[in-house]
């Protein structure tokens, strides 16, 4: 209303000086000018009672740079809608609406390129007069809140490298199997009650400690993908490393399951070929801020394939997660390690395989177990 208000006080000030002066001509002007302002004040705050303005998302997940359809509805009264345009951030300018019309709607097609938690300010409706003298601005109603959208990391493809060779194989349609050659078996010494089966002989051949062979279980045995968020040079490593991570967990869970250890989390979640679960841990992957490091108490003598994702440039794994009998350690970053040739790359970043699966478990243990003799 700020046009209404100069306006009027141009009419006074019209009216003062035809006073002041008695000049009668002075005195159209500032009644002109009056009537304006009163009629213009009158017709954006009777047609700004009658409208509203509602916001509706095609969806509340979205993934980074895919679109997402956003629809603003405008609703007159009787009198249809007055001069007006609909305001919004997503909007380049405001956008026009019919004058008259019993309403109006703005279809918006929106993409956020970076993930995490969207708070959309509401949208505007601005009101004004045919002369422009006054306007006002509408929101929504207060009832309705503002909208929140989740932006989810995307996924991307894993692209194999010349180097990549039998460890790390990317499959026609970018699956990724790591670490097939482990076995799942293991020693340890022998319990009472084994059956003579399970027994490792060798061993007990050559007069050592007698030992037994177990089966891991099927989660240890699983692919683990680690997200290490912190330390990274910028906002664009860390969504990097967690579009990688994203990735990984994809493809590994598609190809037969995975397990995935996120900060703040005490032990490693699985996800299996199905996908469940998924969409939750997508979500928690959009939130993932750079302050809380994963815990890798639960995972140090973990016997599968194990893909430590870093934020941060780094020249080799945690010390808790060195190389281990029979496992392989794959450290994914986004950056370039000297003198080392990556395997893969996926979402920006490059995979190194720092260990490689032994060709048997079993065989590594009898020579670590050899007697003096």
């Amino acid at each position: 209303m700020r046009r209404a208000r100069a306006t009027a006080l141009l009419a006074i000030a019209f009216g003062l000086a035809a006073a002041l002066f008695d000049t009668e001509p002075l005195w159209v002007p500032a009644a002109t000018l009056v009537l304006l302002a009163g009629a213009g004040a009158a017709w954006v705050g009777f047609g700004a009672r009658a409208v509203q303005v509602k916001r509706t998302l095609g969806a509340r997940r979205v993934i980074e740079d895919e679109p997402v359809a956003i629809v603003l509805d405008v609703s007159a009264g009787r009198l249809g809608l007055p001069p007006s345009a609909v305001a919004d951030p997503l909007l380049p300018a405001p956008v026009a609406l019919r004058t008259g019309a019993r309403g109006g709607r703005v279809r918006i097609e929106a993409r956020f390129a970076r993930r995490g938690r969207q708070v959309l300010a509401r949208p505007r409706l601005l009101v004004g007069d045919p002369l422009g003298i006054a306007t006002r601005e509408v929101s929504a109603p207060p009832s309705a809140v503002d909208d929140e959208l989740l932006v989810l990391p995307r996924i991307e493809p894993i692209v194999a490298t010349p180097a990549a060779g039998e460890v790390t194989r990317i499959g026609r349609r970018g699956r990724l199997a790591v670490g097939a050659e482990i076995e799942l078996d293991g020693i340890r010494p022998l319990r009472d009650g084994t059956p003579a089966s399970r027994i490792f002989w060798p061993a007990v051949a050559r007069g050592a400690e007698a030992q037994e062979r177990f089966l891991a279980p099927a989660s240890e045995s699983r692919p683990l993908v680690v997200l290490d968020p912190r330390g990274g040079a910028d906002e664009d490593a860390l969504d990097a490393a967690v579009r990688a991570a994203a990735s990984l967990v994809r493809a590994l869970a598609v190809a037969g399951g995975c397990s995935v250890l996120l900060p703040g989390d005490r032990r490693p979640t699985d996800i299996g070929a199905t996908l469940a679960g998924w969409g939750q841990l997508h979500a928690r992957l959009a939130l993932i801020g750079a302050a809380v490091a994963p815990s890798l108490s639960s995972i140090t003598q973990r016997r599968g394939s194990i893909m430590f994702v870093s934020a941060r440039v780094r020249s080799r794994m945690p010390q808790p997660l060195g190389p281990a009998q029979g496992a392989q350690r794959v450290l994914v970053l986004p950056g370039v390690l000297p003198a080392r040739h990556a395997a893969f790359t996926v979402a920006g970043c490059n995979g190194y395989v720092l260990s490689r699966p032994a060709a048997h478990v079993g065989r590594a243990a009898r020579g670590s177990q050899r007697s003096p003799a």
